[in-house]
């Protein structure tokens, strides 16, 4: 599991969570996701509203919606259009590749966080996982992750993707990488990419015996 941006257009807020005098209002969506985990961070999630975020933008509503479904869906980043990705990246594994080794690897790559968006992704998961108010949405979002790797498996066994083994892969995987997540959140010294690559080995080794 993971939510990250698009890669950063014009117009930064220079850290103050409200745009500068004289600057243009922004344009791409990762820039309103900066805008707007600076400002859960600041004054809380439950007391940012959309219009908040909108003002500090400089953008109308309208435009706001543009871009998210809802505020929910900030925190989320582009994780649809990642989930369309992790799921290309398991189809074109060898056939003849493990299958949990295949599903390292998506994993591995749908994390993929360049450097300086790192710190924005800290905020990004802090607030996934420790905000009450975003834990029914998680779960759809949870579930949809679980999908991904459910099919994958599924289809490598050659049996329904709501089967038993698929289905405990799928919940495997998410606990172990939010596992990953909640440890590096403790720990600004430590490397998500190599502590989901820990687990979800740890992982493939417990399974070994099970998946082809």
């Amino acid at each position: 599991m993971s939510a990250v941006t698009e890669n950063d257009g014009p117009g930064s807020t220079g850290g103050s969570g409200t745009r500068r005098a004289g600057r243009r209002p922004v344009t791409s969506r990762s820039e309103i996701e900066h805008i707007a985990l600076e400002m859960f961070s600041d004054q809380g999630f439950e007391n940012t509203t959309v219009d908040d975020v909108a003002h500090a933008a400089g953008i109308g509503r309208r435009t706001f919606f543009r871009y998210f479904a809802s505020k929910n869906d900030i925190a989320w980043g582009a994780f649809d259009e990642q989930l369309v990705g992790m799921r290309a990246v398991l189809a074109a594994q060898p056939p003849d590749l493990p299958t949990l080794e295949g599903v390292r690897r998506a994993v591995l790559e749908f994390n993929h966080v360049e450097p300086a968006e790192q710190p924005w992704h800290r905020r990004r998961l802090r607030l996934i996982l420790q905000t009450p108010a975003l834990q029914a949405h998680s779960t759809l979002r949870y579930a949809s992750w679980r999908e991904v790797v459910a099919d994958h498996v599924a289809e490598r066994r050659g049996e329904a993707s709501s089967g038993l083994v698929p289905q405990s892969v799928g919940h495997a995987c998410l606990g172990v990488c939010i596992a990953a997540y909640e440890r590096w959140l403790a720990d600004d010294t430590a490397a998500l990419a190599d502590l989901l690559d820990e687990v979800l080995r740890s992982l493939q080794r417990g399974w070994a015996t099970e998946l082809p």
